[in-house]
């Protein structure tokens, strides 16, 4: 019998595919054959890849410092232009950053890498939807500048998954928590419904994206013995993350943090 495909290989496949149709295409495909008892999983083995290649991307969007990413009035079709194009680009990079988290860290419980697979993929969903709404805005996804500021801090956190569940799901994807309401807000008032309902779609998802970063950061510092309060502000200080309000407080608590945790976010 042949030995069936293994998931996190696929993983890595998927997040080195620079076309971002592609990328999409095959986290699909990937999530449908892991369903479908298609895929075996090797736990065990330390993969590895040729960091150049990691992650696959297209040549463009031209990435630029974060001050240097154009912004423009919500009043006018090219702002909000731009501003969907920046959301697309954040959920091209989740995507990435889950087949990353899926490939990178072995020895995890299976239900690791079923939950960042689900992840990838309804990432991949939000950016299709993204780059899809950038088309009748007269636009496609490449066609402005971006910054590369999460993946970054997956970069920084590459030998620890304890580090990364903290810094990234739980910390800047959490920033996504907090800063969509508004952003919904400004495109409606703008009357750009369809991209609110988009927005709306992201929100319901990416709570269940913090959740699983809260989940299993607690439970490897569970396994290691120590406080998940006191170590999630030491290692904010050691990777220089920045925690930063208005915090969404509703979406937070469904998506686990703790009350002593949200009395401790910085006062807003």
């Amino acid at each position: 019998m042949e030995a069936k495909p293994e998931l996190r290989s696929l993983a890595l496949q998927c997040l080195v595919e620079p076309d971002p149709a592609a990328k999409v295409a095959a986290v699909a495909a990937m999530a449908e054959a892991w369903a479908g008892g298609a895929l075996a999983l090797d736990a065990a083995s330390a993969l590895s890849a040729p960091d150049a290649q990691i992650p696959g991307r297209p040549a463009r969007p031209e990435l630029v410092a974060p001050r240097l990413v154009g912004r423009r009035s919500m009043a006018t079709v090219e702002g909000r232009a731009m501003l969907v194009h920046a959301l697309a680009h954040i959920e091209f990079n989740a995507v990435n950053l889950a087949l990353d988290a899926m490939w990178r860290f072995p020895a995890m419980p299976e239900q690791f890498y079923t939950d960042w697979l689900r992840v990838a993929k309804e990432e991949a969903y939000h950016f299709s939807l993204l780059s899809t709404h950038l088309l009748t805005l007269g636009c496609a996804y490449g066609d402005y500048s971006a910054h590369g500021s999460l993946w970054e801090m997956v970069e920084k956190t590459t030998g620890d998954v304890m580090a990364r569940m903290a810094l990234v799901p739980r910390t800047l994807e959490a920033r996504g928590l907090d800063a969509i309401p508004p952003l919904r807000a400004k495109l409606a008032q703008a009357g750009d419904e369809a991209a609110a309902a988009i927005l709306d779609i992201i929100l319901r998802d990416e709570i269940g994206h913090v959740e699983i970063g809260n989940r299993w950061y607690w439970h490897l510092c569970g396994l290691r013995g120590i406080d998940p309060i006191t170590t999630y502000d030491q290692l904010v200080v050691k990777y220089k993350a920045t925690v930063r309000g208005p915090f969404n407080m509703e979406a937070r608590r469904k998506a686990g943090f703790s009350e002593e945790e949200l009395r401790a976010l910085p006062d807003q």
